[in-house]
C-alpha cells in the first residue's frame, strides 16, 4: 500500500456516525479499518454467548456500512496492529477508548509499542457523555452516591457534546492479506441456541437508530412510571447497540433532550447517567466485578447450592415472576431492568447465592453485557456495592409480580404453562385451590415447580446472615 494511510481500529465502537475517532482518521487520508477479536487480554472476562451473537451480526452490519471493507483479525492487538501498521506503511493508529481494566492496560502497553516505532497514537472519548475523571466531587474525589453524582455531578457538569455526522469523505483501504472473514472469528454457538434471538433484534447502527426513534415517538412519554412495568413499551431496549457503541450515548442524549422536557426525560437521562457512574466506579475500583466495594460482606455467609442456582438459571424456581425474567433472558437476551431487580433479589437474598454466579450468568447471556454496568448493578443489588439498596430491602416476588404485572401479561408471555389461571392466583400458583388449578391445566410439581425456597423463611436467614456483619460494616 501507498500514500498516507491512518488505521482506525474498531472496538466498542461500531458506527460510522458520531464516531469522533473514525472522522479524525478520516481526514489524514485513506482509512484502514479493522477489528480485532482480543480474547486473550480478556482473560476471564471475555464475552459471552449472547455477546458474541451480537457482535457477529454487528460486525457483518458494519462492514455493509463499510462495503465490503473491514478487515477483521484474531489474537493479541500488541503483536497484530504494530505488524499491520509495518506492512500497510500507516502513519497512525486511531481508537475510541474504552474503560475495563483490562482493556486500559493492554491499550497502554500498545500505545507505548507503536510509538516507540514512529506510529502517531489518537484515542477520543466515542463512548461515554463524560471521562470518568471528569465528574468528581468539590474536593476532588470520586462520588459515591448515584443522586448526587448525577444532580450534582452530571447536571453540574458541562453538557455532552454534540454528536457528529458520519464522515463526508470516507476513503476505506481494501483489507490487506491475513484478514479473516467474519465466520473465522468463531463468534456463532455451534449449538444454535441463538435463532431464538433473531426474531427479538436489528441489530448494527441502522437498527439501534430505529429503536431510538420508536422509543422517543412511543415510549418516552410516561417513562417514569411505565418503566417499571415490563408489558408496557417504556424502555428503550439500547443498551446492546449502547454497549457496542451502534449508537453513541451522546446521539442518544441529545435526541431525548430535543423532544422536550419533563420528569419522563429526565428519568431516561439518569438512567444513561447510570451507565456513566458504573464507568466512574470501574475506574476508581478496578477490582470491581470481583471485589465487595463495601469489605464488610467479604465475611458473608453465601452458600454453595449448585442445585439452586441451576434452577434459577432455568427459570424454574416455582415464583413465576423470576421464571418469566430468567426465561426472557435466556429467550432474547435481555431482560427488563425491574425484573432484574426482582431476580437478582431472589439469587442473593432468598437463595443466599452469591452476586458473582449472578454477575457471570448475567455476562454469558445478555447482549448488553457491560463489564462496568454489570457488576456494579450486580453490586447494587447485593447491598455490597456503592448506593447500594439496603441489604434488608428484600423483593417479594409475589408482591413484585402482582404490582408491576397485574394482569399477567408479561409473566404469562415466558411462562405459558400458568396461562389460564386467574390473574388473582398467578404469582403464587401453589396457593390456588385444587380446582382452580385442574381447571388451568397446572399441576404443582409437575408441569409448573413446587416453589424453591418458602420467601418468609428465607428472608429470615437472610436477615440473619446480615446481621452477623453488621457490628463492622466496613467501608468503600
Amino acid at each position: 500500500m501507498s500514500g498516507n494511510l491512518a488505521i482506525h481500529w474498531f472496538r466498542q465502537d461500531l458506527r460510522l456516525g458520531d464516531n469522533p475517532s473514525l472522522s479524525q482518521a478520516a481526514l489524514k487520508g485513506r482509512v484502514l479499518a479493522i477489528y480485532i477479536l482480543d480474547d486473550l487480554n480478556a482473560g476471564e472476562f471475555r464475552m459471552g454467548g449472547a455477546s458474541r451473537w451480537w457482535l457477529h451480526h454487528s460486525l457483518a452490519s458494519l462492514d455493509r456500512s463499510l462495503k465490503g471493507r473491514l478487515a477483521l483479525f484474531r489474537g493479541d492487538p500488541l503483536e497484530i496492529l504494530p505488524a499491520l501498521a509495518a506492512e500497510t506503511g500507516a502513519s497512525s493508529v486511531h481508537w475510541n477508548r474504552c474503560y475495563e481494566p483490562w482493556r486500559i492496560r493492554r491499550d497502554t502497553m500498545l500505545r507505548e509499542k507503536l510509538r516507540e516505532t514512529g506510529i502517531t497514537v489518537e484515542s477520543f472519548n466515542g463512548s461515554l457523555l463524560w471521562e470518568p475523571w471528569e465528574i468528581k466531587k468539590p474536593d476532588g474525589t470520586p462520588y459515591r452516591v448515584f443522586t448526587p453524582y448525577y444532580r450534582n455531578g452530571c447536571l453540574g457538569a458541562a453538557s455532552p457534546r454534540l454528536p457528529l455526522a458520519a464522515p463526508e469523505r470516507l476513503e476505506t483501504a481494501l483489507p490487506p492479506t491475513g484478514s479473516l472473514p467474519l465466520d473465522a472469528l468463531d463468534l456463532l454457538p455451534r449449538i444454535r441456541w441463538d435463532r431464538q434471538l433473531e426474531a427479538h433484534w436489528t441489530i448494527g447502527e441502522q437498527g439501534a437508530s430505529m429503536r431510538l426513534e420508536t422509543f422517543l415517538q412511543h415510549g418516552l412519554q410516561g417513562y417514569r412510571e411505565g418503566r417499571d412495568y415490563p408489558a408496557r413499551p417504556n424502555v428503550s431496549r439500547l443498551s446492546p447497540s449502547l454497549h457496542f457503541g451502534e449508537i453513541s450515548p451522546n446521539r442518544v442524549w441529545h435526541a431525548a433532550k430535543n423532544h422536550g422536557n419533563g420528569t419522563d426525560i429526565d428519568h431516561f437521562l439518569s438512567e444513561l447517567a447510570w451507565r456513566e457512574f458504573s464507568y466512574s466506579l470501574i475506574r476508581h475500583h478496578p477490582d470491581l466485578p470481583r471485589t465487595n466495594l463495601h469489605a464488610s460482606f467479604d465475611r458473608f455467609g453465601w452458600v454453595e447450592n449448585p442445585a439452586a442456582l441451576r434452577r434459577w438459571q432455568n427459570g424454574m424456581t416455582g415464583y413465576p415472576i423470576v421464571d418469566a425474567g430468567m426465561r426472557e433472558l435466556w429467550q432474547t437476551g435481555y431482560m427488563h431492568n425491574r425484573v432484574r431487580m426482582i431476580v437478582g433479589s431472589f439469587l442473593v437474598k432468598n437463595l443466599l447465592l452469591h452476586w458473582r454466579s449472578g454477575e457471570r450468568w448475567f455476562r454469558d447471556c445478555l447482549c448488553d453485557a457491560d463489564l462496568a454496568v454489570n457488576s456494579a448493578s450486580w453490586q447494587w443489588v447485593a447491598g455490597c456495592g456503592a448506593d447500594a439498596a439496603p441489604y434488608f430491602r428484600i423483593f417479594n416476588p409475589v408482591t413484585q409480580g402482582e404490582k408491576f404485572d397485574a394482569w399477567g401479561a408479561y409473566t404469562r408471555r415466558f411462562v405459558p404453562e400458568l396461562g389460564r389461571l386467574p390473574d388473582r392466583h398467578l404469582f403464587a400458583p401453589w396457593e390456588a385451590p385444587a380446582g382452580v388449578l385442574q381447571a388451568a391445566g397446572v399441576s404443582i410439581g409437575k408441569t409448573y415447580p413446587e416453589p424453591l425456597v418458602e420467601l418468609r423463611a428465607s428472608r429470615r436467614r437472610a436477615l440473619d446472615a446480615y446481621a452477623l456483619i453488621r457490628k463492622n460494616p466496613g467501608s468503600l
